[in-house]
């Protein structure tokens, strides 16, 4: 009986060491394993959280995007009604219910462009044009009148000025004071090679920004410099900054001698040309008219990349080059 208690003994001590053994193996791969699920946690969950964690993430985009569309939108209503004030919700409305005088309506020049060959049609404004207020914008005939506006940089001058003269075309500038104040010897080559300079006002802002006597000031100041520069007046023709006027503008500027210059082409040539110098070209050739009046920024290297190529076809076409002194007020 001893010797089997004995026994007894042992084995019931052997299984419980077997046992307190399996319990440590097992706890070693949990608490393994744990730490394995949770490390790969962080690598998931950044990947992750800009898409399936979209609600911390998307507040501060489009709370930004938010904060900024008012103000934006606020300076856009400002901006019309400079005179309100910021803080009184009752001026803007007095703004609004007070109607433009009729000749203070802002107009912006556009054409509406037709088939190669047609003259295009043109603002219902037009049409109630008086006889006091002179404005040209489209010619009869097979002539063309090339008018080239110098209101921002003057760039390739020696190109522009070689194209002309190889293709014998004398063109119409409007140019800036500004422009002349700073480059003289650009305006004296001009008139040097018989091209028309017109009146562009000195620093070309939006006449419908402006009071009467500030016009009468970028008109006259214009005048001045011109003169002192050329020896001479300049010639009485005129261009809308922007194409911007209204009737009332239109009657000012005539009052004081000048017969304004409109457009029945032009080209978006304020914007990068996708395919350069053919853009330009283009613009001209699918819209050639008889009488047409060409509207063309200097600014644009594109056009003064095109202009002998224009020039030669134009002339190809049967069509003679004129100056706006031909036209005749509508």
């Amino acid at each position: 009986m001893t010797t089997f208690t004995h026994k007894a003994a042992l084995l019931i001590l052997l299984s419980i060491s077997l046992v307190g053994c399996a319990d440590k193996s097992l706890s070693a791969p949990i608490t393994n394993h744990n730490p394995a699920k949770v490390s790969p946690l962080p690598t998931v969950i950044p990947s992750q959280s800009s898409t399936p964690i979209p609600s911390p993430a998307p507040k501060p985009t489009p709370s930004p995007v938010l904060t900024p569309a008012p103000s934006a939108a606020a300076k856009l209503v400002e901006s019309p009604v400079p005179s309100a004030a910021p803080q009184s919700s009752a001026t803007p409305n007095t703004a609004k219910a007070k109607p433009l005088p009729a000749d203070r309506t802002p107009y912006s020049w556009y054409y509406m462009k037709k088939k190669t060959g047609q003259v295009p049609d043109f603002p219902k404004e037009t049409k109630s044009f008086t006889h006091d207020q002179k404005a040209v914008w489209v010619g009869t005939g097979k002539k063309v009148y090339l008018t080239i506006d110098a209101g921002g940089p003057l760039i390739e001058v020696d190109l522009m000025l070689k194209s002309l003269k190889d293709n014998g075309v004398k063109a119409n500038f409007f140019i800036t004071g500004n422009n002349i104040k700073k480059n003289p010897d650009y305006l004296k080559r001009i008139v040097a090679d018989g091209h028309f300079v017109a009146n562009h006002t000195m620093t070309h802002t939006d006449f419908n920004d402006l009071t009467d006597d500030q016009i009468r000031k970028e008109v006259t100041d214009f005048e001045v410099l011109y003169k002192q520069i050329i020896g001479k007046d300049v010639g009485k023709y005129f261009r809308f900054p922007y194409g911007h006027y209204n009737a009332h503008n239109l009657s000012l500027v005539s009052g004081m001698g000048y017969t304004s210059v409109f457009w029945s082409t032009a080209m978006r040539d304020w914007e990068p040309r996708a395919n350069g110098a053919d853009d330009p070209y283009n613009d001209i050739m699918n819209n050639l008219h008889e009488g047409n009046v060409i509207l063309m920024h200097q600014g644009a290297v594109e056009n003064m990349q095109a202009l002998d190529r224009i020039c030669k076809e134009i002339k190809k076409r049967g069509f003679e080059f004129g100056l706006v002194t031909d036209l005749e007020p509508k």
